[in-house]
């Protein structure tokens, strides 16, 4: 066998461990016993040790230097390898071990702390899973910036500097848009109390009408949604509220939206490092497409309103225009995964802040929920109730995800460029999804960037697939467009 084909082995060997990992962490969210959450840790450290010792094994590094690309596909292959075992040398082994191990158990104790309205109680673990993730950023970055090095696991080639640029050009658009649309009179939202499994069966008729292959999925009830898995394993969560079948309904779809991208990758990449999606702000921009421009727009909620008449009776909408504006109100609210499409990017905006200050060590741990809730009302104009409403209500932070939050606000960028290709190429797409049929949609995004996996690095994807260099103005151009005709602006 070539140096190429002996690296190829051994990497899908690791890559088939690491989805075994994640299969640990979804379990750990939606079926483990409560009292096992300090051995899951245990085993969670153990199958890390094992993938960094994988991915830092001096094997990889000589087969690298042995490699030779044959074409494109190769090409990339050995770039992302490179990229990975690049970053793995640079972290000690038993630093890994012990992040794997915390961040198991501060899930856990996230959960119960946001369960119990109790900040206090959750400080102390948080505390260690920063100091934990300083040192592993001290490791990556060499010398140069920490929080950019942690970016870079989520978003690669991206820096904090250019994200808070891209946030300083979007901030005055969105706060200008949502003073307008505040100032309107909002639309009437809906009533009544919503069967929790009459929402979980309509969520899987979402699921599948969105495209989701549930031969190689499932659907399960977790406190935050996620996507779990890549290839022929692709798992999502959803939750129910008896008030708010939106928040299941538009959770399945996000989620949908990452599962799509996942189960359309070419399977010739499976097990591979192109057989996952290129970043978390490419991930992002196919759930968020779904779930706002595709599933919150005019033509597909004329659809649904349909169908919740049918499964739910009345519930004090008088017809799919009064539902299409209840769908997509702009309220006040503290939850970012229930934010309206106009305040969603300024709940990112104040998370990539406060933890940019956290990693840099400007904001102690001890006082981030005193500065979450001072930024949340100079932000929103109203004040934080209860901790589960305020720095409570993620468990990226409690997990070491230091650096994902940017990327759903990459993600809203780069779909608002896809979107407005899409819908030159598909002029006909209402029609169909008043039907409740989204493929014209699903298969362009299947075709233009699903299935390349990570053959592309990020901003190279999005501008194949869109024929534009990424930027915020289709975003704000089609929010702009669209909350304008429903407020009257």
């Amino acid at each position: 066998m070539s140096a190429y084909e002996d690296l190829m082995a051994f990497q899908r060997d690791t890559s088939a461990l690491a989805q075994i990992a994640g299969r640990l962490g979804w379990d750990q969210e939606t079926m483990m016993p409560r009292g096992a959450a300090a051995q899951r840790g245990i085993e969670m450290a153990a199958i890390e040790a094992v993938l960094h010792a994988r991915r830092s094994d001096p094997r990889v590094g000589a087969w690298l230097d042995a490699a030779e690309p044959t074409d494109a596909v190769a090409a990339a292959q050995l770039r992302e390898i490179r990229r990975a075992f690049d970053r793995a040398t640079k972290v000690p082994g038993d630093l890994a071990r012990r992040i794997a191990q915390v961040t198991s158990e501060a899930q856990g104790h996230w959960a119960q702390a946001r369960a119990d309205e109790n900040v206090p109680a959750f400080l102390p673990v948080l505390e260690e899973v920063v100091a934990l993730k300083r040192e592993e950023g001290a490791a990556l970055a060499a010398g140069g910036d920490v929080y950019d090095a942690m970016l870079d696991d989520y978003e690669p080639g991206i820096t904090g500097a250019e994200i808070a640029a891209m946030f300083g050009a979007m901030r005055p658009r969105l706060v200008a848009l949502r003073a307008a649309v505040l100032e309107r009179p909002a639309p009437r939202p809906i009533e009544g109390a919503f069967d929790d499994a009459a929402q979980m069966a309509l969520s899987r008729e979402l699921a599948l009408a969105f495209g989701y292959d549930l031969t190689r999925g499932r659907i399960d009830k977790a406190v935050h949604p996620f996507s779990s898995g890549s290839g022929a394993d692709v798992r999502i969560t959803t939750r129910t509220a008896p008030l708010d079948p939106f928040n299941c309904f538009y959770s399945t779809i996000h989620e949908v939206g990452h599962a799509a991208y996942e189960q359309g990758i070419d399977p010739a990449y499976a097990l591979t490092p192109l057989g996952q999606g290129v970043s978390m702000g490419v991930h992002e921009s196919q759930s968020r497409i779904y779930e706002n421009q595709l599933g919150r727009s005019r033509a597909f909620t004329s659809w649904l309103y349909g169908r919740m008449r049918e499964v739910f009776g009345d519930f004090g909408i008088a017809d799919a225009e009064a539902f299409y504006a209840a769908v997509n109100r702009v309220h006040n609210g503290y939850i970012r995964t229930e934010a309206d499409e106009v305040q969603y990017n300024l709940h990112i905006m104040l998370r990539f802040d406060l933890e940019r200050a956290l990693i840099a060590g400007d904001l102690r741990v001890a006082d981030l929920e005193a500065a979450w809730n001072d930024r949340f009302a100079a932000d929103f104009g109203y004040a934080v109730d209860k901790p589960s409403n305020g720095c409570l209500q993620d468990v990226h932070w409690s997990v070491g995800l230091f650096g994902y939050f940017p990327t759903y606000a990459l993600g809203n960028l780069y779909a608002g460029c896809l979107h407005e290709t899409l819908r030159r190429d598909a002029p006909d797409l209402d029609s169909h999804l008043a039907q409740g049929d989204t493929s014209p949609a699903t298969r362009w995004l299947r075709d233009k960037v699903q299935r390349h996996g990570g053959l592309y690095p990020p901003r190279e994807m999005i501008e194949r697939a869109s024929g534009m260099v990424p930027s915020e103005a289709p975003l704000l151009d089609y929010l702009e467009a669209k909350f304008g005709a429903l407020y009257g602006l």
